[in-house]
């Protein structure tokens, strides 16, 4: 856990176990402990696999191709995507996407395609399930956001985030998987998951970003506490970081402008009483989430593997705990 106000790391703090599981057993409904020599200490350079907070990187870059006047923000999927002719006929746009108001369901079962074939057949025939401006949290969304930006810029995703992001404000924890050092996740079997791989470290835990091949616009980074504080200080920064700008000021503005671009904004649940004057944010599946508070030059970052040994419910409390704590902390 970190938290930091404008330059300053008030607090960092690293609890638990990196790695605590060698299995899940299913029969007595508990993990399988490794002996206490072979654990691994979860610290604060522990890279942590980041889940859907990849969606933030994801939009970033969108929003950055939006400023250079590569991608228009109410352009059609279609102009860029002919090919992916369902989106192209219900004219989804990029804000859309952005805002997760395309009407698209949350997901598609790509991990059980047979091949990278069949799931883009699979992508450009899937036309939205709900009325277009209603919002409908879809991992579908950055998805195609991120074969736009590829086919825009000729580049792949994990080049875009690098060069465009992570390098240039000196992120070096920051990348797309593999990342041996991670934080393990899940014992993944059937049928409590979608995929039967064992237990999973350094590898995304997300079954469709897996079967993408670890590089997906909504799943597939790994970053640690520090490299994801820079990346608060920047945006809360108005975009920039020492000599590293990666986005102007107006743009920033507008990642964060209601609804927001793929940050969240004023959500109690896991913002606690941060929300309600314009706190962004997002939460990931594997127990990660970051908050920023641009009222007050705050952010704070919570990364956990609580997928492992086994996914379970979401409990939200200690995010939304540990940011009221925060909230009540500021004057």
């Amino acid at each position: 856990m970190l938290a930091g106000r404008g330059p300053v790391i008030a607090v960092a703090e690293a609890a638990g176990w990196a790695v605590r599981y060698a299995a899940y057993d299913p029969e007595t409904g508990t993990g399988v402990e490794l002996p206490p020599a072979a654990r691994v200490p979860a610290t604060l350079d522990t890279p942590f696999d980041l889940a859907s907070l990849t969606k933030l990187f994801t939009s970033v870059a969108a929003v950055q191709q939006i400023e250079r006047g590569t991608l228009g923000m109410d352009a059609r999927v279609g102009d860029y995507l002919p090919d992916f002719h369902a989106a192209a006929a219900h004219g989804v746009t990029v804000r859309q996407l952005l805002t997760h108001t395309s009407g698209l369901r949350p997901e598609l079962p790509l991990y059980d395609c047979p091949d990278d074939a069949t799931r883009l057949d699979l992508l450009r025939a899937e036309a939205p399930s709900a009325g277009p401006g209603r919002y409908l949290y879809s991992d579908l969304n950055m998805l195609l956001l991120q074969f736009v930006l590829e086919r825009i810029t000729g580049r792949t995703l994990d080049v875009l985030v690098r060069d465009g992001i992570t390098r240039p404000l000196g992120m070096t924890a920051t990348a797309f998987g593999p990342c041996p050092g991670a934080a393990a996740t899940e014992d993944q079997r059937r049928p409590w998951a979608k995929a039967d791989r064992g237990m999973l470290r350094g590898v995304v835990h997300d079954e469709n970003a897996w079967a993408l091949g670890g590089v997906a616009g909504h799943a597939g980074l790994f970053s640690t506490a520090p490299d994801l504080a820079v990346f608060c200080r920047t945006l809360l920064a108005g975009g920039s970081y020492g000599p590293a700008r990666i986005l102007g000021p107006d743009f920033v503005e507008l990642l964060f402008t209601p609804p927001g671009l793929g940050f969240a904004l004023d959500q109690p649940w896991f913002m606690g009483e941060l929300a309600g004057r314009g706190a962004a944010g997002h939460t990931g599946f594997t127990g990660t989430s970051l908050v920023l508070d641009p009222d007050t030059d705050t952010f704070l970052v919570l990364l956990a593997n609580t997928v492992h040994p086994r996914r379970r419910h979401p409990d939200n409390v200690p995010r939304a705990t540990l940011a009221t704590h925060l909230a009540k902390a500021v004057i």
